[in-house]
């Protein structure tokens, strides 16, 4: 409802809450998704301003998608994902405000402010190529404080892959179509990690590459 009220370009989809942890903390069944809008993705590498209510860091994979999945008619499986992907890449997102609540005790409580996200910075993109991504290590640094925060993308809802499909069947079921190419973001590898300083921030993925943010305040 929150989203149909931005008239801005949607340049792709937020897959969010896929911590298989916190999924069964909370009892969730399956992630959710958000619109992603056009000013808040960035290059790898350029200035993010941030202010004491922003909440952290994450690294995850995206995937850019052919504008011709729209016109597909069947649902979005693992035999047939790969045609309808063209790129994919590293990718940083800065995490923005999140509500003073007393705990969280459902996804209810994190979509209800989730596009209050920052940024979405992408590293350099790859031709898609079937690899085993559920089991790639990553890591976030800021050298310059000796700040480093280790994942996998084994803790991304099974698999960032896995993710993707349930975006893609989900936009499916809500019938939205952009009628170009766009981003999907699977999910945080390192869940979100606190920015304690300023600085230049790099976060690896194995077989993918690297994808920087320089962080201002």
């Amino acid at each position: 409802m929150c989203e149909s009220k931005i008239q801005e370009p949607i340049i792709g989809f937020k897959a969010a809450g896929t911590g298989i942890s916190v999924m069964k903390k909370l009892k969730e069944k399956e992630p959710f998704y958000a619109s992603i809008y056009k000013r808040n993705v960035l290059k790898s590498g350029e200035k993010v301003k941030i202010n004491k209510s922003t909440l952290g860091i994450e690294l995850e994979v995206c995937y850019l998608i052919k504008k011709s999945y729209f016109s597909s008619k069947n649902p979005i499986t693992k035999k047939n994902i790969s045609k309808h992907i063209s790129y994919m890449a590293p990718c940083i997102e800065i995490v923005g405000y999140r509500q003073k609540k007393q705990g969280i005790t459902s996804f209810g409580d994190l979509c209800s402010d989730f596009g209050a996200n920052v940024k979405f910075l992408i590293g350099k993109k790859k031709k898609y190529k079937r690899i085993n991504i559920g089991n790639l290590k990553t890591n976030i640094a800021n050298k310059k404080i000796n700040q480093v925060v280790y994942g996998n993308t084994n803790t991304v809802y099974i698999n960032p892959l896995n993710s993707l499909r349930f975006v893609l069947n989900k936009i499916k079921k809500d019938k939205i179509n952009l009628n170009k190419d766009f981003w999907v973001f699977t999910g945080s590898t390192v869940g979100v990690v606190p920015i304690k300083s300023k600085g230049l921030y790099i976060g690896k993925i194995n077989k993918l590459g690297l994808v920087k943010a320089t962080i201002i305040t």
